[in-house]
C-alpha cells in the first residue's frame, strides 16, 4: 500500500466512523469497517513514522500512566448560577435587562456528566483537561482521544478551547454496570459518576471501552468572528462535534418556560441524563458587558429540573421470578411522588446488591428515578435506624412453585421446568433452531398455546392434537398439520441436543454433547465429581446440572420416554492432525459450517466460536472477516477449507 492510498483509506475510515458515532447513521457494515480498519492498522504497524495524527486507530487507547499531570486552562472554566423556580428565572432575567437592556437568549439541555476543556492548535487536538478548580485540572488527553465523538482534527487553524460535557448514555450505563456486576466489581451510582470515573482511568484502553460521548456547550480561548454564541456553536458542530438533540432561541420568559417544560417532557426520551436547562445571553458583546462575579458568569444560569430523589422507607421485599427463572428482589416502599408519578416499588437487581448496600426491611432509603423507567435505591440511611429493622435473607425456594433454587451468588434461579413463571420461555428455548428445531413454533405461538391452556410445559407439546388447535386465531388446517409434523419429527433427536434444549444453566451444545457421550440416559443420576472428571466441565457447570436433575428428575425421565433420544456412542478418534486441537470456523464453506463442525468433532477436535491464543487452527471460507484478521494477528495457523480436507 502506498502512503497516498493509506491516507485515502484513513479518510474513508474517519468518514464511516463519523457517520456511525456522531450522525447515528451508519454507511458501512461492521465487517467492512473492521476490514478497512485492519488494513490501515497493518500499514501503520509497518510504517510507524507515517501514522496520521488523526488516525482512528489512535482511539483504542493503551497508554498506561502512573498519574495524571496538571494542566492550566487558557481561559478560566466557570461554574453556573443555579435557579429552581420561575420567580428566580424572572429575577435573573430582570438583572440582565437592567444592565444591558432587552436581549436574546440561547437555551439548551444541561447534560449531567464531567466537564472537559479541549485545546486545538493548527487544527489538531493538543490537550484535554478536566474542569478541576476552574483554573487547573487534570490532563487526560490520552483518554479523551478514545472518545469517538471528539474529532482529533478540525478545519480551523487558530487556537481554540472547546468546552463541553463527557457523558454516558443511559442504556450504555446499564450495560457497563451489568458487566461490572458479572466481574464482581462495585457498580457506578449514576451515569455522571461513571463518566468521571472512566475519564480518570490510568489505562486509556479501559476508557476506550466505556462508551463515552462528548457534547460541546461553550468556548474558552478563541478568535471566532461570529457575533452570537449560538452562531459560534454552529461553527463548532460543523467541525464534527455532536449537536444537542434540542436547542432554542428565546426572547421572553414565556418562551423560556415553554422550552424548559418541553425538555422535562423529553427527559425519559433523551438518551443522556439531564439535570436542567442552560439559559445564556446569546450576544457576545452583551456577555462581555455583563461580566462575571467571583464564582459565576452573569450572562448564563442553570435552570434546574425538579429533584428526582426522594427519601422513603422499605416496607417489605417481594421476589419476582423472571421468564428464565431468575429470582429478582423488589423493594416495596412507602409511596412517594417522583416527578408527578407515585412510586411504590424499586428494583434491587439481585441479593448481592442487597448485601452490598446493607439494606434491611424498615430502612429509610434514597430513591432515584434519573429519567429511568424503573426507580432505584441509591443509598441506605443507616443513621436513621431505630433497631426495629429486619434482616433480608436469601431465598432457598422459588416463591411461585416452591422448588429449591440454584444459588450461585449473584444469580439465584428456579430450575423447575414446570414453574408457571418460566414455562413460556423454557418452551421457546426448547423449540428454537439449534435446540429441537421445531419449525413453525415461534414465541408468539408458544404464548398463545400457554395462554389458552393448550399446553402447560414442554411435555404438553407432544400431547397436542389437531382438535386442540382447531379454531385458534390464525390456525388453519395446513398450519396445524405442519406444526404437528414438526413436533413429531423432533422425536428421536440426539440426547446431546435434548440436554442443550432443556435450558440447563451453563450447559450449552458443547457441554451437552460431552455429557451425553459420557453418561447416556444415566445423566439423571450423575454426581458433581463424575461430571468434573470430563474435560471442559467445571464445578459451576456440574453443580447446575446436578441441581437441575434433582429438581426435574421425573420430568426429564418422561421426556426421555416420549422423545426417545438417540444415544450416540463415544468413539475414540484415530490419530489425525485435528485430534485434541481447538478449531474455529469462519466464512462461507462449500457445505454448512454445522456439517464441518460435526465432522471435526468426530475427529476429536474442539470447535470454538471465538479466536484466542489457545486456538490451534482457524479454518476459513469465502468472505472471512474479523476472525481471520485476529487469527493472523495472533499467529494462529490458518487453513482454507480445501487445505483442511487435504490434511484429513
Amino acid at each position: 500500500m502506498t502512503h497516498k492510498l493509506y491516507l485515502e483509506k484513513n479518510e474513508t475510515l474517519k468518514k464511516w466512523a463519523f457517520a456511525y458515532y456522531v450522525e447515528d447513521n451508519p454507511i458501512a457494515t461492521d465487517e467492512e469497517y473492521d476490514k478497512l480498519y485492519h488494513e490501515v492498522l497493518d500499514y501503520e504497524t509497518a510504517n510507524p513514522r507515517e501514522v496520521a495524527e488523526d488516525s482512528p486507530t489512535k482511539r483504542v487507547g493503551g497508554v498506561v500512566r502512573d498519574e495524571f499531570n496538571k494542566g492550566t486552562h487558557i481561559k478560566r472554566m466557570w461554574s453556573m448560577e443555579d435557579v429552581f423556580q420561575t420567580a428566580e428565572v424572572k429575577e435573573w432575567l430582570d438583572r440582565v435587562v437592567k444592565n444591558v437592556g432587552e436581549t436574546k437568549y440561547f437555551c439548551e439541555p444541561k447534560f449531567d456528566g464531567a466537564s472537559m476543556n479541549l485545546l486545538y492548535e493548527n487544527g489538531v487536538l493538543i490537550r484535554a483537561i478536566t474542569r478541576g478548580d476552574g483554573v487547573i485540572g487534570e490532563e487526560v488527553t490520552d483518554n479523551v482521544r478514545t472518545i469517538r465523538s471528539v474529532p482529533l482534527s478540525i478545519d480551523y487553524k487558530g487556537q481554540i478551547e472547546i468546552r463541553g460535557e463527557v457523558v454516558i448514555r443511559k442504556d450504555d450505563f446499564e450495560i457497563i454496570n451489568k458487566e461490572r456486576e458479572k466481574e464482581g466489581k462495585s457498580t457506578f451510582a449514576n451515569p455522571r459518576n461513571a463518566a468521571a470515573g472512566s475519564l480518570r482511568q490510568l489505562d486509556s484502553s479501559i476508557t476506550a471501552k466505556r462508551r463515552l460521548v462528548f457534547y460541546p456547550w461553550g468556548l474558552g480561548q478563541e478568535s471566532l468572528e461570529q457575533k452570537n454564541l449560538s452562531e459560534k456553536m454552529e461553527f463548532v458542530y460543523e467541525q464534527g462535534f455532536l449537536k444537542p438533540p434540542y436547542t432554542k432561541a428565546c426572547n421572553t420568559i414565556e418562551e423560556i418556560e415553554e422550552f424548559y417544560h418541553f425538555l422535562i417532557d423529553k427527559r425519559d426520551e433523551i438518551p443522556m441524563m439531564m439535570d436542567g436547562m442552560v439559559i445564556k445571553v446569546d450576544e457576545v458583546l452583551k456577555q462581555e458587558q455583563l461580566g462575571y462575579t467571583v464564582k459565576v458568569p452573569k450572562w448564563m444560569c442553570a435552570y434546574k429540573f425538579p429533584a428526582l430523589e426522594k427519601v422513603t422507607k422499605v416496607n417489605s421485599i417481594t421476589i419476582q421470578v423472571g421468564r428464565t427463572g431468575v429470582l429478582t428482589p423488589v423493594a416495596e416502599v412507602e409511596p412517594v411522588d417522583l416527578e408527578g408519578a407515585m412510586i411504590a416499588r424499586a428494583t434491587l437487581h439481585n441479593f448481592d446488591e442487597i448485601e452490598r448496600k446493607g439494606l434491611k426491611i424498615g430502612d429509610s432509603v434514597i430513591l432515584i428515578r434519573s429519567g429511568d423507567v424503573i426507580p432505584k435505591i441509591t443509598k441506605v440511611l443507616t443513621d436513621r435506624r431505630d433497631g426495629s429493622e429486619v434482616e433480608i435473607t436469601r431465598p432457598t425456594k422459588c416463591p411461585t412453585c416452591q422448588s429449591e433454587v440454584l444459588d450461585e451468588g449473584t444469580l439465584i434461579k428456579c430450575q423447575n421446568m414446570d414453574c408457571p413463571d418460566r414455562v413460556v420461555n423454557s418452551i421457546i428455548h426448547f423449540a428454537k433452531k439449534g435446540s429441537m428445531n421445531i419449525d413453525g413454533l415461534g414465541s408468539r405461538i408458544v404464548e398463545m398455546l400457554v395462554e389458552e391452556e393448550k399446553i402447560k410445559d414442554i411435555l404438553g407439546l407432544y400431547a397436542l392434537t389437531f382438535e386442540d388447535m382447531e379454531g385458534m386465531e390464525g390456525f388453519k388446517e395446513k398450519r396445524i398439520n405442519k406444526l404437528l409434523d414438526a413436533i413429531n419429527d423432533s422425536k428421536g433427536t440426539t440426547l446431546a441436543k435434548l440436554l442443550s434444549a432443556m435450558g440447563i444453566e451453563h450447559i450449552g451444545a458443547v457441554a451437552g454433547k460431552s455429557i451425553a457421550l459420557e453418561f447416556g440416559l444415566g445423566v439423571v443420576d450423575v454426581n458433581e465429581e463424575q461430571l468434573e472428571a470430563i474435560d471442559g466441565i467445571g464445578s459451576e457447570m456440574a453443580a447446575s446440572l446436578v441441581e437441575f436433575m434433582r429438581v426435574n428428575r421425573e420430568f426429564v425421565l418422561k421426556l426421555f420416554e416420549v422423545i426417545e433420544p438417540t444415544i450416540e456412542e463415544k468413539v475414540e478418534a484415530v490419530d489425525n492432525p485435528f485430534k485434541d486441537k481447538t478449531v474455529v470456523l469462519t466464512g462461507t464453506m462449500s457445505v454448512g459450517r454445522g456439517v464441518i463442525k460435526e465432522m471435526l468433532e468426530k475427529l476429536g477436535a474442539k470447535v470454538s466460536g471465538s479466536v484466542s491464543k489457545k486456538t490451534d487452527f482457524l479454518i476459513y471460507g469465502e468472505e472471512a472477516g474479523s476472525k481471520l484478521t485476529k487469527a493472523e494477528k495472533l499467529g494462529v495457523a490458518t487453513l482454507t477449507e480445501e487445505a483442511m480436507r487435504d490434511m484429513i
